[in-house]
């Protein structure tokens, strides 16, 4: 199919099924991770609504947590499956003809399609790490067990948090699960990358024999200077509301739980994937580990939190630091996409700037559906000392005036820390819209003296010819803010 090796760091849009079998070689991924869906029957859409504040039956959600049999798609790949003869399709038409045609079957197919294409571009001594919940993980290792084989089953490792809502009736669900398989026994495992302190009561023996010997000789077991290799079972905070790294991401999983499975299973400079990336730790903490990446997600609301995530922690940028594939990077592309759904329009547009996707915080403590906050989405700076200040965006892709230009304005005199406005427009911008930004004004940023327009209007073709937002930066420390006005000050200059 044209598939190569991919080298180099690359984000993809688009399902992870056709872009594994179109774009990744056979045998070319040290690591996969994956957090799919996991059939619990919700939908992801609650950081999100329409401009009444209410929930939009028009709006494709952050992702829709439940998956429909149905005669198109899934009955068809199911038929696909059971051809084959192998076990694997002899398992799902089991489950199918005692459990019959729904949710949790159509999950089961959907997932055995893409398992097949992942042990495909897995190398052979690769690993792979599946995370689920209760409700998926008992049918995911038989479908797993089909395909990588029940030998090569390595860990169930439980992932234990605390949080609040607990059941009156029910012990507190509190653990995912995440199966860990290899494709042969020769295998990347850096135990020494993941050690962790021995606990409290061990680390008092202070004599040789208090550790004991080995069954029928004398050696005696000595613990290791580095410390412990991890038990299967991980106590690791969640990502919780006052988190740093928080995104506001449904599922975001925290940075330290990926860290620890790259470091385990994966060298410098290898091949690290996850297919349902969602807002992108994955790709976060690969970056930060100096592996090369691959992330896939359907939604441009994922493609957008991952573009300005990596571009707030490493200032990187797509097109120019990684591979992006799969956006519109034409007019016609832009506007067929604002004519198919708008707020998938919405959140690609955010990511050209980048800016990250903001919506409404949800029902009031009276049940009641907040009111739209007149923001798509936000950029920050640092005005020093610790002070952070935002430029608020808006995105618009139908018919626009200078009333909007008000509006925007309004919303950033109503927010607190906000002292920028930036209207992203798919229609151009009329002659009365540029003189209402105009007659707003500057705004002085004081930590280096210096000015930028406090209203901006930027039309989406000039985003796609590489126009920017003139801005201090999205900046988190000082010295990323010298390392700025340095560069500004050699190029004034030069000039």
């Amino acid at each position: 199919m044209g598939q190569k090796a991919i080298r180099e760091n690359t984000l993809f849009y688009g399902d992870n099924l056709t872009v594994m079998q179109e774009y990744i070689a056979d045998e070319s991924v040290d690591l996969i991770y994956l957090d799919p869906p996991f059939n619990s029957n919700r939908n992801y859409n609650v950081l999100y609504k329409d401009e009444s504040g209410l929930d939009s039956t028009a709006q494709v959600v952050a992702f829709e947590d439940t998956w429909h049999w149905n005669l198109e798609y899934t009955e068809n790949e199911f038929q696909v499956l059971v051809r084959h003869g192998d076990e694997l399709g002899q398992l799902l038409q089991t489950l199918v003809n005692i459990i019959g045609r729904n949710q949790m079957t159509a999950y089961l197919v959907m997932m055995s399609s893409r398992l097949l294409e992942l042990h495909r571009i897995l190398k052979p001594t690769g690993s792979l790490y599946l995370h689920c919940d209760p409700t998926a993980s008992h049918y995911l290792k038989i479908v797993l067990d089909m395909i990588f084989e029940a030998k090569h089953f390595r860990n169930e490792i439980v992932w234990c948090y605390t949080g609040g809502g607990r059941p009156a009736n029910d012990f507190a669900k509190k653990h995912d699960i995440i199966l860990r398989y290899n494709k042969s026994n020769k295998i990347v495992f850096n135990a020494d990358s993941i050690r962790v302190e021995y606990n409290s009561d061990m680390s008092k023996r202070t004599s040789p024999k208090s550790w004991g010997s080995h069954k029928g000789s004398d050696k005696i077991y000595q613990p290791n200077p580095k410390g412990k290799i991890p038990e299967d079972w991980w106590i690791m905070s969640p990502v919780n509301s006052q988190a740093k790294e928080r995104l506001g991401y449904p599922t975001q999983k925290p940075l330290t739980l990926l860290e620890r499975i790259i470091k385990a299973s994966s060298n410098e400079g290898d091949v690290v994937m996850d297919p349902f990336c969602g807002c992108g730790t994955t790709i976060h903490a690969a970056q930060s580990l100096g592996r090369t990446w691959i992330g896939i997600d359907i939604t441009y609301l994922a493609i957008s939190l991952i573009k300005n995530r990596l571009h707030g922690a490493y200032e990187i940028k797509a097109g120019k630091d990684y591979d992006l594939i799969g956006e519109p990077t034409t007019m016609q592309g832009a506007e067929y996409l604002a004519q198919q759904d708008r707020y998938q329009f919405q959140w690609w547009a955010l990511g050209l700037l980048p800016a990250r996707p903001y919506g409404a915080k949800g029902k009031s403590k009276r049940g009641k559906k907040g009111k739209d906050t007149g923001i798509d989405g936000i950029m920050t700076f640092s005005e020093g000392k610790g002070k952070d200040k935002q430029i608020i965006v808006q995105v618009k892709s139908g018919k626009v005036s200078s009333r909007d230009i008000r509006d925007l304005n309004g919303t950033v005199d109503r927010e607190p820390h906000a002292v920028m406005g930036i209207f992203v427009t798919l229609q151009p911008a009329t002659h009365d819209m540029k003189l209402e930004a105009m007659a707003i004004g500057q705004y002085h940023w004081q930590a280096f003296d210096r000015y930028y327009p406090k209203m901006q209007i930027l039309t989406i073709e000039q985003l796609l010819h590489g126009e920017v937002v003139k801005r201090p930066g999205v900046l988190t420390t000082m010295k990323q803010a010298e390392r700025e006005i340095i560069s500004e000050a050699m190029q004034d200059e030069l000039l």
